[in-house]
């Protein structure tokens, strides 16, 4: 897809609890928040833009030569905002597929928020996403590893029936621990946000089962690794680690 028809948007709000200021947390030498713009475009699909409520944030990304665009502050979900700010910076109607990055995964690859165009060749899906088969045991129990429940269809590709974060399926095969990052066809997006918190998402607390239940395509592209997501002091540092083995210069190999 042509990269003027792909918009990568950042949510990014100032309102962590766990993490207080956790976009403009410092990651190997800049603010989160700008090195996730980085990596995104990096990707190479297309304009990327930071959606934002909170001005320091704003202020930060565009020091660092990105784009940011000011949403209201009372959206309910990263997605409400991101349909904001494509209203504002693509009200012409250009845009066809809009990437919602979220911003707190600083060391996700360029590559990754690429494959989540995949499931998208295909006409008759509405939104794409990510997952990666879960190799950790403990994981497979986890309420907090959200699992999407698929069927295979091609190679690396799943059409997702379910997301829970129960263990499912049940039996012998892979589980496949799922990634918050989405791309929405202009159309699924626009319905999306317009349509009121379903049943299953209010139980599971999962928000793409509203789309699920309104009868919408999700397709998910399979990936080696979940990115780290951080939530905490300690993914915070771990991070940092993560980020500074990637700017150490490579040792040269002794010969004999």
């Amino acid at each position: 897809m042509p990269a003027s028809r792909v918009l990568v948007l950042i949510p990014a709000r100032m309102a962590a609890t766990r993490l207080p200021g956790k976009p403009l947390a410092d990651v190997g030498g800049r603010p989160m928040i700008v090195e996730v713009a980085r990596r995104a475009v990096a990707a190479g699909i297309g304009r990327v833009a930071v959606a934002t409520d909170a001005a320091e944030i704003a202020d930060a990304v565009r020091a660092a030569g990105c784009h940011a665009v000011m949403t209201r502050p009372d959206h309910p979900s990263g997605s409400d905002r991101i349909f904001e700010a494509l209203s504002a910076l693509d009200g012409s109607g250009e845009v066809e597929v809009v990437v919602n990055v979220q911003g707190d995964l600083p060391t996700i690859a360029p590559a990754t928020i690429r494959r989540a165009l995949a499931p998208l060749a295909d006409p008759a899906v509405d939104i794409a996403t990510l997952a990666a088969e879960i190799r950790d045991a403990h994981e497979r129990t986890d309420p907090n590893v959200v699992k999407v429940v698929g069927s295979p269809h091609g190679e690396g590709l799943l059409r997702a029936l379910y997301f829970t974060r129960a263990t499912a399926p049940h039996g012998e095969g892979p589980l496949y621990h799922h990634i918050g990052l989405y791309a929405y066809r202009r159309a699924a997006l626009e319905r999306f946000v317009a349509l009121p918190p379903s049943v299953l998402e209010r139980r599971e607390r999962l928000e793409q089962l509203r789309a699920l239940e309104a009868g919408m395509r999700i397709d998910v592209a399979v990936v080696d690794t979940v990115p780290l997501g951080v939530d905490t002091p300690a993914h915070l540092e771990r991070a940092r680690q993560i980020l500074a083995r990637e700017a150490a210069p490579a040792q040269p190999q002794e010969t004999e």
